[in-house]
């Protein structure tokens, strides 16, 4: 710690501002009776709309639905206390639904525990290691394409219980799950399709009509009611579940071995990558709509602790979630405490009225994670990405469907590879390499034919004995190949070279190390080679490079080495 501190550049936050809890700020910046009173408010509002979601998420996760309760109130009130967000709200998300649902599959829920601690641990290194603001760069399309994929994923797993379908045993992939709904449309439950299709009418007319309403939970409230008092032959939590429990569970640890902590390890990281996108994605949300600015490293902290505390009190998987973030945010939230009510009021939900948990028919919460799973494909943004670029669009694709029919974390690793990749494909050809001349780009490599080598024209330079190249755009290894080849079409060589490095804003080992070589390759032939306007992080790699004195001269400016080489060729002059 001390020598993170020592490391510390002027101007620099220190790691107590750095990690200090948006809790801690928002107290000290004075907080009141007026604050408490809005921020009460908000957490109610926001517990409204966290209440069947929690227990809707967990269920398709392929666990009991006091779970998600549990992981709302232990992961939801973590995430406020420690977080470095002012706004973000904690608790189980759908984006989540498919991972934890495999975890469980394969490993049990034992299993799940011990993953999601791991990942906890791990999104508290990358935490604290500061490593938090390199989540932004996963390219865009990449977060828009699983999104969709996962709510492509969570609708088809909703089919089942919307219909009321005979399914012995649902398959997990995409093809056989549609088969298998296929071939059991004959046996769906008109009861059941009735509440589903109620349900998810009633939260679309509450949107159109009455936005600010709680429409999945009137919706969930209303088809429990009808199930009740009709006595609908209609499978219902409590019937599938059993009674939930009317409190939190103590906290257990889960068994530890060296060959369960291999099993788990790819489910580990997989928790870790996405909790830290979705949570720090939710963040910005949270910025954008308030003007304020979170903590991302302060946040994964949070986003880590939370996830072990939820699952050691029988949770599931925590992150920022994006939805129930934007509802405090319009509920007038002041600050995280409206996080940590919200995190009360499902508290004392359980604690009071957990016994009408049983009456919630399944087909609700289908209904209700249907509404969610096409919020989630977020058509708009995939057709503008699909008409921007080739490249967008195959990144987009790639991890859309890798998503739904592979794997979420082969999508993901995919599309930011694949992005990568295409962005430095961009940059290698946003480099220019032009002649002191001004007669523009001297050539590229795109042709092989040998005939198209350039000869140096001393009669066409600005001093017949000096030629410069400007190279202009970031000098990184995907450029060098294409900027060797231009240099390397110079033909008879120059008295004296002069490369200008002044829009060069930044050069790698691999590119200063092709420079190395071509300035052996001059100097060899008598031709004494200046580096012009180089920065100092650009003349830092030249020179770790190898490009020194005897080898190289630096000059701050193009004329001023013309001016060095001059003096050097006529030392009286």
């Amino acid at each position: 710690m001390a020598d993170m501190l020592a490391a510390r550049r002027p101007g620099e936050p220190s790691f107590v501002d750095l990690f200090t809890p948006k809790l801690v700020t928002v107290l000290r910046e004075g907080y009141g009776a007026r604050d408490l009173q809005a921020d009460a408010i908000a957490g109610l509002t926001v517990a409204i709309v966290a209440l069947p979601l929690s227990m809707a998420i967990a269920v398709a996760s392929g666990v009991t639905p006091d779970r998600g309760l549990y992981t709302a109130i232990i992961g939801g009130f973590l995430v406020s206390l420690l977080g470095g967000s002012r706004f973000q709200i904690g608790g189980p998300a759908g984006a989540f639904i498919v991972l934890v649902n495999l975890t469980v599959q394969r490993h049990g829920y034992d299993g799940l525990v011990l993953a999601t601690c791991m990942a906890g641990l791990m999104m508290i290194a990358i935490g604290l290691l500061r490593l938090g603001a390199y989540i932004k760069y996963i390219p865009y399309p990449v977060t828009v394409g699983f999104t969709a994929g996962i709510g492509i994923i969570i609708l088809a797993s909703q089919v089942k219980d919307v219909l009321g379908l005979a399914i012995a045993s649902e398959p997990a992939a995409i093809i056989a799950k549609l088969a298998a709904i296929a071939a059991a449309i004959g046996t769906a439950n008109p009861a059941t399709a009735s509440v589903g299709g109620l349900c998810i009418g009633i939260i679309l007319v509450l949107r159109r009509l009455r936005p600010a309403a709680p429409g999945f939970l009137i919706a969930i409230a209303i088809a429990a009611a009808i199930t009740a008092v009709l006595q609908l032959d209609i499978e219902t939590l409590g019937g599938r579940f059993g009674a939930a429990p009317s409190g939190l569970p103590a906290p257990s640890f889960p068994a530890v071995s060296l060959a369960k902590v291999q099993a788990v390890l790819p489910d580990a990281i997989a928790i870790a990558l996405l909790g830290s996108i979705e949570s720090l994605l939710s963040a910005v949300v949270a910025d954008g709509m308030s003007g304020r600015r979170h903590r991302s490293n302060c946040e994964l902290v949070a986003q880590g602790a939370a996830n072990i505390g939820s699952v050691l009190f029988g949770g599931i998987c925590v992150t920022g979630t994006i939805a129930r973030t934007a509802t405090n945010v319009r509920a007038g939230a002041k600050g995280p405490v409206a996080g940590l009510f919200h995190a009360v009021y499902i508290l004392a939900f359980l604690l009071i009225a957990s016994p009408l948990v049983a009456y919630v028919p399944l087909a609700a919460l289908g209904a209700v994670l249907i509404v969610v799973a096409w919020n989630m494909i977020e058509r708009d943004e995939m057709l503008s990405l699909m008409r921007s670029s080739r490249g967008d669009a195959v990144v987009l694709m790639a991890t859309f469907l890798l998503t739904v029919f592979f794997d979420l974390t082969i999508a993901i690793g995919a599309g930011v590879v694949i992005g990568s990749f295409l962005f430095m494909r961009r940059m290698e050809e946003a480099v220019e390499v032009e002649t002191g001349s001004d007669k523009g780009l001297v050539g590229d490599d795109r042709s092989d034919y040998a005939g198209s080598r350039t000869r140096y024209d001393a009669a066409a330079a600005t001093d017949r004995n000096v030629v410069v190249f400007r190279i202009s755009g970031a000098f990184f290894f995907g450029a060098t190949a294409r900027v060797s080849a231009i240099l390397d079409r110079l033909g008879e060589h120059p008295p004296v070279f002069v490369l200008d490095f002044s829009d060069v804003p930044f050069i790698d080992s691999t590119a200063a190390k092709a420079l190395e070589s071509f300035a052996h390759k001059l100097r060899r032939s008598g031709t004494k080679v200046y580096f012009a306007g180089a920065q100092r992080s650009v003349r830092r790699a030249l020179l770790n490079a190898g490009l020194r004195r005897p080898l190289v001269r630096y000059a701050d400016t193009v004329e001023t080495a013309k001016s060095l080489a001059r003096s050097e060729a006529d030392p009286g002059a």
